[in-house]
C-alpha cells in the first residue's frame, strides 16, 4: 500500500494498492521534488472514469512502469471532483498545449508547479517512452524545460479573467441565442452537434424558459424532441431509470456507462419543467424514475447522495446493463423474452451479441411492459453492480435538493421532498464548518477541501428551491449567508466571480471560467441563486450582482450558446422579473395548499414562491401581506410591487398569465 491508503477520496483509494509511490497533492510532495531535484508527474482523474481505469490497469498497476515512475518523478494523484481548482488550472494548460483535454489528465511539471508537458490517456508503451523522454529532457535540457514551464504560466496568467459583456442579456440576445442553438440542432435525432452527444440539460432549461416567456414554438420543439430522444435511447436506463454520462454516437444509442449525480439531478429538474409546461406524461415518468434511481442507487447511510456509479463491472464497461436475446428468454421465458427483444431493440449492438435497452415508443400493453421491466430489473440486481463513488459533493447535492424538492411538489411525492430535506440536513450538519462550506464528505465526515464557487451557488439554489416547497424561512436565511460569502470572498472586482475564495490555496493561476461544462458554471449558478434571493428579499445588492454576473452570457450567446445555457436560463428569469408569488395562509388549510400548488405550477422563468402565515417573519416577500376576508390569499408581484390578492386557484392562474 502506498500513501493513498489514508485518503478519503474513493478515486485515490482505488490507487492505494498501486506499486507507484503516489503522493496526495500538498506541500510535502513539492518539497520532496525540490529535495530530489526531480520533476513532478501529476495524474488527475475521477472514480467513475473508464479511461482512468484503463490507464491504471495498463501502467500504474504494472511493476516495471511504476519502478520507472518512482525512480524518475515525484508522482501526485488528484481526484478532480475533490479538487476542481487543481483540475481547472492544469486542464487549461493541457488544452493550451495540446488543443484538447480529458481524463485521465497527465501533466509533467517543475517542483514549482509549472507545467511543461501535458497530455491525457497514454497506452503503456507510449507512456513508458514518454517517461524516459521527459527524464532525458529534464536532465539534458533543463533550462529549456524550465523556461517552457514559465512561458506556459505567463501565457495563462496574462489571459483576461472573464468574457466582457454589457450586463445581463436582454430580449434580443436571448432570441439570438435560440437561433444559434437552432444552427447546430440535429433535427433528425435531437440534441446539438454530432457524436459524442452529452445531455444539454442547461441549454434545454433555457429553451423551456424562453418558450414559457415568449411562446416561441421552435424553442419548445427543440427541447421536447431532444428530451424525448435522450430518454428513449440507450443512454437512459430503461429498467432502473437515470441517465448515463453521454452517448458515444449521435443517435443516443450507445452510452458511456458511468452515471453521475449531477447529470441526473439537472435532468430530473428539466424533465419536471417540461411536464409543467406541456403536461407530457412521458416527461413525468422520466423525471420520477430519475429521482427514484438517485435515491435507490446513490443514497448514503447519512442521507446524502453519492457522486457516481462506475462505468465498469467485472472488468468490462457496461456489463451490468447489456442483454442478449438468450438472457432475456432465460429470465422471461420464450414468449415474454421475444416480446422484450422486440420492444427494447435487443439486436446485438455490442460485442458478444449484447445490446443496451431502448424504448423507442410507448408500449401498447402497459401492464405487460411493467411486468417484464420489473422481472428484468430484479434479475439484473443479481449481477455484480458497478462500483460506487460514495463521496458526497456539496454542489451536486445542492442540485439534487432542487430536483427532489420540485419533483416531490409537482408530482405530489412527499417522500421526495423528505429526501431533499434529509440531504439538506447532511449539508448543513457536515459540510458547513465555521460558516464556510466544505466541498466533500464521506461516511458522514467532512473532507479537508474548501468549497468552491459552485458549491456555494448550488447549495444556495437547492435551499431556495426547497423553501419554495416547504416555506421554511431558515432556508432563505442560510442561502443568504452562503451568497454573502460568494459576494465577499469570490468577487473579481469586475462583476464576475473567481471559482475559488480569496483565502484558498494559491495555484499558479486563480481559476475562473464563466462557461458551463457538465454542470452550470459557478458564476452562472451564483447569478441564478442571487436573483432568486433578491426576489424573495428585495435586496438590490443581490439583484445587481446577479445582473453583473450574467454579463458573459451575452458574448457567449453570439456563437457558443450551448456553453452558456444556465446563464441564458437565468437571463430569461432576469428579463421576466422574475415573478414573485406570496401565498398567505395556514399550511394545513386545503385552500392554502391549493393556492401553493398553483403557484409552484407557474412556468414563468425563475418564478419564486414563498408560503407562510400572515406577516410571517424571515421572508420579506411575505411581510405585510395578509389574509383576504379571513381566508388564504396569493399575491403576484414583481420587484415587490404586487397586484391585488386573489383567493381562488383559477384567479391565480389568470394573474400569472397576465404577467
Amino acid at each position: 500500500m502506498n500513501r493513498l491508503k489514508d485518503a478519503t477520496s474513493p478515486y485515490l483509494l482505488q490507487h492505494a494498492g498501486n506499486p507507484v509511490d503516489w503522493w496526495e497533492w500538498g506541500d510535502e510532495a513539492f518539497a520532496e521534488a525540490r529535495r530530489r531535484d526531480a520533476p513532478v508527474l501529476l495524474s488527475v482523474g475521477y472514480a467513475a472514469c473508464h479511461w482512468c481505469h484503463v490507464m491504471a490497469h495498463q501502467s500504474f498497476e504494472d511493476g516495471e512502469t511504476a519502478r520507472v515512475m518512482n525512480e524518475l518523478f515525484v508522482n501526485i494523484k488528484v481526484d478532480r471532483e475533490e479538487r476542481p481548482d487543481i483540475d481547472a488550472v492544469y486542464m487549461e494548460a493541457t488544452q493550451a498545449m495540446t488543443g484538447q483535454g480529458g481524463w485521465p489528465m497527465t501533466v509533467f511539471m517543475t517542483p514549482e508547479g509549472h507545467p511543461f508537458y501535458c497530455g491525457t490517456y497514454f497506452p503503456r508503451p507510449q507512456f513508458r517512452a514518454l517517461l524516459q523522454a521527459v527524464d532525458k529532457a529534464w536532465k539534458e535540457q533543463r533550462d529549456e524545460v524550465v523556461g517552457q514551464g514559465r512561458q506556459v504560466v505567463a501565457a495563462l496568467t496574462s489571459r483576461g479573467s472573464a468574457l466582457a459583456g454589457d450586463g445581463a442579456p436582454g430580449e434580443e440576445q436571448l432570441a439570438h441565442a435560440v437561433r444559434v442553438l437552432a444552427g447546430s440542432y440535429d433535427a433528425a435525432r435531437g440534441g446539438f452537434g454530432g457524436a459524442p452527444k452529452f445531455p444539454p440539460s442547461m441549454a434545454l432549461e433555457f429553451l423551456l424558459r424562453h418558450n414559457a416567456r415568449t411562446g416561441d414554438p421552435e424553442a419548445l420543439a427543440m427541447a421536447g424532441h431532444t428530451l424525448e430522444a435522450m430518454a428513449r435511447g440507450g443512454m437512459y436506463d430503461q429498467l432502473g431509470g437515470g441517465f448515463a454520462r453521454y452517448s458515444v454516437d449521435a443517435e443516443w444509442v450507445v452510452p458511456h456507462f458511468e452515471k453521475m449525480l449531477y447529470d441526473n439531478a439537472l435532468l430530473a429538474r428539466v424533465y419536471a419543467h417540461w411536464w409543467r409546461l406541456t403536461g407530457t406524461p412521458f416527461a413525468r415518468r422520466v423525471a420520477l424514475e430519475t429521482c427514484d434511481w438517485m435515491l435507490r442507487d446513490l443514497r448514503t447511510a447519512e442521507g446524502g447522495l453519492a457522486s457516481a456509479l462506475d462505468a465498469d463491472s467485472e472488468g468490462e464497461e457496461g456489463r451490468y446493463y447489456v442483454w442478449t436475446p438468450a438472457q432475456l428468454r432465460d429470465v422471461l421465458g420464450e414468449e415474454d423474452g421475444a416480446y422484450a427483444e422486440a420492444l427494447f431493440e435487443v439486436t446485438g449492438t455490442f460485442e458478444h451479441g449484447t445490446s443496451v435497452l431502448q424504448l423507442l415508443s410507448d408500449p401498447e400493453d402497459p401492464e405487460r411492459y411493467e411486468r417484464v421491466r420489473t422481472a428484468l430489473l430484479a434479475a439484473r440486481a443479481q449481477r455484480v453492480p458497478p462500483a460506487r463513488d460514495d463521496k458526497v459533493v456539496a454542489a451536486w447535492n445542492g442540485l439534487a435538493v432542487a430536483a427532489l424538492a420540485e419533483c416531490g411538489a409537482l408530482f405530489e411525492r412527499p417522500d421526495l421532498v423528505r429526501a431533499a430535506e434529509e440531504v439538506t440536513r447532511l449539508l448543513l450538519d457536515v459540510h458547513i464548518r465555521d460558516g464556510r462550506l466544505v466541498r466533500t464528505s464521506r461516511d458522514g465526515s467532512a473532507g479537508a477541501n474548501a468549497g468552491v464557487l459552485e458549491d456555494y451557488a448550488d447549495v444556495a439554489e437547492g435551499l431556495l428551491a426547497l423553501h419554495a416547497v416547504s416555506g421554511d424561512p431558515a432556508h432563505v436565511r442560510l442561502a443568504g449567508e452562503l451568497l454573502n460569502t460568494v459576494l465577499e470572498r469570490f468577487a473579481d472586482g469586475s462583476g464576475g466571480f473567481y471559482d475559488t475564495a480569496d483565502d484558498a490555496e494559491r495555484l499558479f493561476r486563480r481559476p475562473q471560467d464563466p462557461t458551463d461544462n457538465a454542470t452550470p458554471s459557478g458564476q452562472f449558478a451564483a447569478a441564478g441563486a442571487l436573483l432568486s434571493f433578491a426576489a424573495l428579499t428585495g435586496s438590490d445588492w443581490h439583484r445587481e450582482s446577479a445582473g453583473a454576473a450574467l454579463a458573459p452570457a451575452g458574448p457567449l450567446a453570439e456563437k457558443h450558446a450551448r456553453f452558456a445555457g444556465w446563464g441564458l436560463a437565468v437571463a430569461e428569469a432576469h428579463v421576466a422579473g422574475p415573478v414573485e408569488i406570496a401565498v398567505i395562509g395556514d399550511r394545513d388549510d386545503g385552500r392554502t395548499r391549493a393556492l401553493h400548488r398553483t403557484a409552484l405550477m407557474a412556468a414563468a422563468p425563475g418564478a419564486v414562491v414563498s408560503v407562510g402565515p400572515p406577516d410571517a417573519a424571515g421572508v420579506p416577500l411575505l411581510e405585510g401581506r395578509g389574509l383576504v376576508d379571513g381566508g388564504p390569499a396569493a399575491y403576484v408581484c414583481r420587484g415587490f410591487t404586487c397586484r391585488l390578492p386573489v383567493t381562488a386557484p383559477a384567479d391565480l392562474i389568470r394573474e400569472l398569465r397576465g404577467n
